[in-house]
Order: structure tokens, then C-alpha cells, then sequence
């Protein structure tokens, strides 16, 4: 019996059809080899230099900076209502208007009142100078001159009681008009024309949208951390497309003995009327451990070894050729974004970010594009 040797099989029966089987894949096999050595293409990253920070989200329900439940200072029959429920409103606004006549016909009652006790004074200032005169002359004695002035100080005292008397029911009058006291939505109106009213029962409700706050509670071991300057980004649960900047405005300096939290009210402009009043929204705050910058590069990068380590490929130069040298790391803060290094790699290493799954150690690559480090956000 005839054999034959291919270079990969030893073949005994039918000789010549089992050789040219082992020549065809013995080039098969020479092709694949041939193609294994082709640079692997990879898209890189270049580590970004900066403080890493880290995210705490904590959700909270958002409240009007304003919010009123507006009566009228008097009682009375309402005559008008100017406003509905959802009407926008501006401060000075009229909502709604009292039956101002029997106000009216008072005020006109303290006018007249006002009138006489001014022509009583603008006689008795005549009387007095006609006495001073005469005085002077001796034709007339002098205590008709001192009664004069007192009957002049009386009527000027009487002068402007009636004055007072007078703008008082000028203002009652005024009272007659229910204006809003600041910008915002009628969010009720509890009442109707024709009803009525008395002082402290309310008309209507109002709510500002202009500004809002919203109270979150903090863990009580973030209490070092916050600070008036604190970032803070606010996402309504209403639109995951909105992301408003805001503010700490005050932190209650006393936590909640069973939660062990604190109170954060935050703060933030409202003029596109995104965030509304009385839904939910979720505070992102963004702490720095340290002011000192680190290596940060994307979590794309992290190859986990078995050992629980990670590694990264990193695109080096030997001659004319490029290979994938793979690194162990040191990791510092991570999150799904992106990961701190604390050793391992330099300022100037580039770091396979796609691509690298299936390459080994000293693999000839190719680089296709390049892509920006994103910034350091993580979970506590």
C-alpha cells in the first residue's frame, strides 16, 4: 500500500485523492496564516488629563419658589371674576373685582368731610392774620389773638383727620380689586360672580413657575462634601431630554435621625417653564475627592482578567509596524462611562477602545479612527 505525506495528514487508503486532500488544506491552512498576520483594525483613545468626579443622584419632588392662596382683605358681593384655572398671570394683574358702590358713596361722604374742615382752616389762618394786625394797631386785645390760633390748630387738627379719614376709605375702596401679588398659573379659583366674600377665604391659588426648588436628602456622610458651589444638575422625570443647572440654596445643618440623612433645598431658574411644580425630579450633584488630576480614560478600554485585574491594549511602534502591547492597570474611580488610572499607562499612550476583544499581545494592528476621552462620572 502506498502513502503519502501532506505536511498535516497521513493518508493509507485511495492515495492520491487522500494527498490532494491534504494539499488543499494544507494551503487553506497557509492562507489562514497568511490572513491571522493582516493588521487587526482598532479605534483608539488618548487618556484625558483632569479631576475625577464622581455623581450622586437623589430624586425629590419639585416645588413653586411662590405659591399663595390669594383673599381679599374686606368682604363683600363679587361683582367680576377676571381669571380660570390655567390663565397666566402678571403681578398687578386684576383676578377679580368687589361691588364697589356703597364704598363708593363713603368715600364721597369722607371727600365732602375733607372739603369742609379745608374751608374751616383757610378762614381761621384769615381770622388769625386779621388779629395780628389789629393787634399790632391795639384795636384788639391780645387774647382774641390767642384764641384765634387756637381755634386755628383745632381746625388744622381736624384738617387732617379728615384727610386720614379719607384716603383710609380710598384704600378700602382699592381693596375692592383682588390684583396677583407675583407672576405665575391659576392653579384654582374657588369662586364665582355673584357669591360672597369675606377676608380669609380663599379666591383663588396661585403658583409661580418663574422659579422652583426642590428638597433632597443627602447621606449624612456627603455633609463634608457639599459645598455652596457644589455642581448640581436637575432632570425632570417629566422629560429625560431636560437637564437644568441649579443651585444649593440652603442645607439644614440637622439630619433625620432615622433616614441619617440632610436636607438640601436646591434652586433653579424655571423660564421655559420645563420643570413643573409638584412632579418629580432627580438631583445629580458631581463631587471631587481631590483637586488633584488623573488619567481618565473610556471604560471601553478594560479587559478583566481572570485574576479579577484589568488590563488594556495600547497601540505601540516597533519599526514600520504597529502591535497591541497589553497593559496591566491600576484602576481608581469607575463608572460605566469612563475609568481612572492610577498606573499603568502615560499621558501619551494610545488605548485600544474597539477592537480589542479579540486581539492578543503583540497583535499587528491597524488604527482607523480616534475618539475623545469622556469625563470621569461614577456612582459612590
Amino acid at each position: 500500500m502506498e502513502r503519502c505525506y501532506s505536511g498535516f495528514q497521513f493518508c493509507t487508503l485511495n492515495p492520491i485523492k487522500n494527498c490532494l486532500y491534504g494539499l488543499v488544506a494544507a494551503a487553506l491552512l497557509l492562507v489562514q496564516n497568511s490572513q491571522a498576520q493582516q493588521p487587526t483594525p482598532v479605534t483608539i483613545s488618548l487618556p484625558k488629563t483632569a479631576i475625577p468626579t464622581y455623581q450622586l443622584s437623589l430624586t425629590g419632588n419639585l416645588v413653586s419658589a411662590q405659591h399663595a392662596n390669594l383673599s381679599t382683605r374686606i368682604e363683600g358681593l363679587v361683582s367680576e371674576v377676571n381669571v380660570d384655572v390655567g390663565d397666566q398671570v402678571a403681578a398687578g394683574d386684576i383676578l377679580l373685582t368687589l361691588d364697589p358702590a356703597l364704598a363708593q358713596h363713603v368715600l364721597q361722604q369722607y371727600s365732602a368731610a375733607t372739603a369742609a374742615a379745608q374751608a374751616t382752616y383757610q378762614e381761621d389762618i384769615r381770622l388769625v392774620k386779621e388779629a395780628e394786625r389789629l393787634t399790632k394797631q391795639n384795636h384788639l386785645p391780645q387774647n382774641e389773638l390767642t384764641l384765634r390760633k387756637a381755634a386755628l390748630a383745632t381746625s388744622s387738627a381736624l384738617l387732617d383727620a379728615a384727610k386720614a379719614e379719607q384716603q383710609a376709605q380710598a384704600a378700602r375702596l382699592a381693596w375692592h380689586k383682588l390684583a396677583a401679588p407675583f407672576d405665575g398659573v391659576i392653579s384654582r379659583k374657588l369662586t364665582e360672580s355673584g357669591e360672597w366674600i369675606t377676608p380669609g377665604t380663599s379666591a383663588f391659588e396661585l403658583v409661580s413657575t418663574d422659579k422652583v426648588y426642590l428638597d433632597v436628602q443627602v447621606p449624612q456622610e456627603r455633609f463634608s462634601q457639599l459645598k455652596p458651589n457644589t455642581p448640581v444638575h436637575i432632570r425632570p422625570d417629566t422629560s429625560n431630554q431636560t437637564q437644568t443647572e441649579g443651585r444649593i440654596a440652603a442645607i439644614v445643618p440637622v439630619s433625620n435621625s432615622g433616614s441619617r440623612t440632610i436636607q438640601v433645598r436646591l434652586v433653579m431658574e424655571n423660564a421655559q417653564h420645563t420643570l413643573l411644580p409638584g412632579t418629580s425630579a432627580t438631583a445629580v450633584f458631581e463631587f471631587s475627592p481631590s483637586d488633584e488630576k488623573s488619567l481618565m480614560i473610556p471604560r471601553d478600554a478594560l479587559l478583566r482578567s481572570p485574576d479579577g485585574s484589568f488590563s488594556a491594549f495600547v497601540v505601540s511602534e516597533q519599526g514600520d509596524q504597529l502591535l497591541a502591547e497589553r497593559r496591566k492597570l491600576q484602576l481608581g474611580l469607575q463608572s460605566n462611562g469612563s475609568v481612572e488610572v492610577l498606573d499603568g499607562l502615560k499621558a501619551n499612550d494610545r488605548v485600544v477602545v474597539r477592537g480589542n476583544e479579540i486581539l492578543r499581545h503583540n497583535q499587528p494592528v491597524s488604527i482607523q479612527s480616534t475618539t475623545e476621552s469622556v469625563e470621569l462620572h461614577t456612582a459612590p
